[in-house]
């Protein structure tokens, strides 16, 4: 049947579906940026096709190829039991990082999406609500890209409204032996 999806697909598509293929019993296709929610709609709409379930929705950082990122959405059809992967080049300049937001086709898009701009740096043009949901607003850059400093430090903030704890969390007391002191 997943062979069958790809067909449709390059039939209902054409030049929209850049590339299709199978992989180790895995249906893919490649699918131009600015097509990829019409195509993801069809695929969810349509009666032979039912992709009601996106089961995941991550980024993959090829550094030093172009385009350097590409965004890969696996789908799964409830009422058909099959599987297809779709997959958006996107470039690595800023204002090209970028793909639209699915999150109104499927709910589960929404944290994906966000956990896939927080640790990629990929944008999602028309997200609700397009901010960190793992690292803290204050951290510099995106910690899974392949170019992230493997030693990188980023600033280590308290939070004013928080109440001195113990030293069995990461908050110090004013007077704990682990304070660093200058001098």
């Amino acid at each position: 049947m997943a062979a069958t999806v790809l067909s449709a697909l390059r039939r209902r598509f054409g030049q929209g579906i850049e590339e299709t293929g199978s992989y180790a019993g895995d249906e893919i296709a490649i699918v131009a940026r600015d097509q990829v929610v019409e195509v993801l709609t069809w695929l969810r709409d349509d009666a032979q096709m039912a992709f009601d379930m996106l089961t995941d929705l991550t980024v993959v950082d090829y550094l030093g190829q172009t385009p350097r990122f590409e965004v890969v959405y696996q789908l799964y059809s409830l009422t058909h039991k099959h599987r297809v992967r779709v997959k958006v080049h996107v470039g690595e300049a800023e204002d090209d990082c970028w793909v639209p937001s699915v999150c109104g086709l499927w709910l589960a898009a929404n944290w994906a999406e966000r956990e896939a701009w927080d640790l990629y740096g990929v944008r999602f043009e028309g997200h609700p609500d397009m901010r960190r949901i793992l690292m803290y607003d204050e951290f510099v850059g995106h910690p899974l890209r392949k170019d992230y400093p493997q030693n990188a430090r980023q600033p280590l903030l308290r939070r004013p409204d928080a109440t001195p704890t113990d030293d069995q969390t990461t908050r110090l007391l004013e007077d704990s032996h682990d304070r660093r002191t200058s001098g």
